[in-house]
């Protein structure tokens, strides 16, 4: 699985990051996990507000901070 944290590196942009590498590791899935901070990058998915989570190209949450738990029931659906 491919996940990738739309940021430019605000605070909330690093608290995605951090609740989603820990949902990633409670699943205990293969998942490659990075960030992209240019903002050229990130309007090209069609993100606004950021932060953004997006898995295999696809955008899950965007504008705001989810639970780990939301995160985790997003990746297994």
């Amino acid at each position: 699985m491919e996940i990738k944290i739309l940021g430019t590196g605000c605070a909330k942009c690093k608290s995605l990051e951090k609740v989603t590498r820990e949902a990633v590791n409670q699943l205990n899935i293969d998942a490659d996990v990075s960030k992209v901070e240019d903002i050229m990058k990130i309007m090209e998915y069609g993100v606004m507000t950021t932060p953004a989570l997006v898995a295999n190209n696809k955008i899950l949450v965007k504008g705001r901070v989810p639970s780990v738990e939301e995160i985790k029931r997003l990746l297994t659906n």
